[in-house]
Formats: structure tokens, C-alpha cells, sequence
């Protein structure tokens, strides 16, 4: 039986889709973000870039479901590019605020546990599996956290120290829900 058009729509193993061209985008955008941030110290526009980035995140999502192009690079690539643009930016606030690094330590060996324990799921399943409630939480937490320290510069330290605990929660609950469900899809992790 021969491929039909709607076989190469659905086929996940592609990888030239549209909203994989826009996490590529995404990642385009990293440089120019810390760029403009830490060099330029042109906080409006780098909060612009990262709108911007945020736009076609969302954007990628939307598509790829839409218009059935949701492919496993996708699956992948989309994720990696938020994480890398979210790193970026604690790395640039960092440089003022310096307990910042624990959230970035936070946020690292988090991610690296994810990497570990999700490449054992592929491995066992065949399929990335997708991002849960709690991970969505910790996105949005994390980019709020983020964006409010690039717009208010001068933001309270005690609001700044609480955001920041309030994040790493986060995380680290969301690490844990995520474990329990590879050790169910794996039995490993």
C-alpha cells in the first residue's frame, strides 16, 4: 500500500515543519536577547525579543497541533529552546543579582534529570512524552519571574528572594511529578 498525502501530514518523523522552523527561530533569538540585555543594556527591546519569542512558542504549539505537524524533533527541539532562552536570561540577571544562581542551579540540575530520565523514556516507550500542568506552572512562574526582574529594575529584593523560592518549589515539585511518571512508564529513573 502506497503513502498518501495525509500519511506525510501525520508523519511525525518529519523534521522541515513550520513550527519546528520557529523553535529554531526561538534559538536564533537567544544571542540577540542576552545581547541586547547585557551589552546594550536595552532592557525594553530584549523584553521585546523575548515577547517575541514567546509569541512563536506559542505559535509553534498551535500549528503543529492545527495543522497536524507535530513531529518528534518538535517534540524535542521546542523545549530545549524555551529552557536555553529561560538560562540565557537568569545568566544576565544573575550578574546583578547573584542569588539568582540558585535558581539557576535549581533549574539545571532539574533539566539535567529531565534529559537522563526522558531519553530512558524514548528509549522504553519510543515517543517524548509531553509537558504536564505542573511543567506549564513552572514555565510561566519562571518567565514571570524573569520578565519582572528585566522590566522593574529596581524590583524589591525581599519580592525578588520570594519569587525566586517560589520558583524553585515549583520546580522541584514538577521534578518529582515527573519522576513518578517515567518510573511508571520505565520503572527506572
Amino acid at each position: 500500500m502506497g503513502k498518501t498525502d495525509t500519511d506525510t501530514i501525520y508523519n511525525e518523523d518529519r523534521i522541515l515543519t513550520i513550527p519546528n522552523a520557529m523553535s529554531l527561530f526561538r534559538l536564533v533569538l537567544i544571542p540577540l536577547i542576552v545581547w541586547l540585555y547585557a551589552v546594550r543594556q536595552q532592557f525594553i527591546a530584549a523584553v521585546g525579543m523575548l515577547a517575541l519569542s514567546g509569541v512563536t512558542d506559542i505559535l509553534d504549539g498551535f500549528v503543529a497541533r492545527k495543522f497536524h505537524m507535530v513531529s518528534k524533533i518538535g517534540k524535542v527541539l521546542d523545549p530545549i529552546a524555551d529552557k536555553l532562552t529561560q538560562a540565557a536570561l537568569l545568566v544576565c540577571i544573575i550578574l546583578e543579582r547573584h542569588y539568582i544562581a540558585f535558581l539557576f542551579v535549581i533549574m539545571f540540575i532539574k533539566e539535567m534529570i529531565m534529559i537522563v530520565c526522558g531519553l530512558a523514556v524514548i528509549k522504553k516507550t519510543g515517543e517524548p512524552y509531553s509537558a504536564k500542568w505542573h511543567g506549564k506552572l513552572t514555565t510561566f512562574l519562571l518567565d514571570l519571574t524573569v520578565v519582572l526582574h528585566v522590566l522593574w529594575r529596581d524590583i524589591p529584593e525581599q519580592l525578588s528572594i520570594a519569587l525566586v523560592i517560589l520558583c524553585a518549589a515549583v520546580m522541584l515539585f514538577s521534578l518529582i511529578e515527573y519522576l513518578k511518571e517515567d518510573r511508571r512508564l520505565t520503572h527506572s529513573c
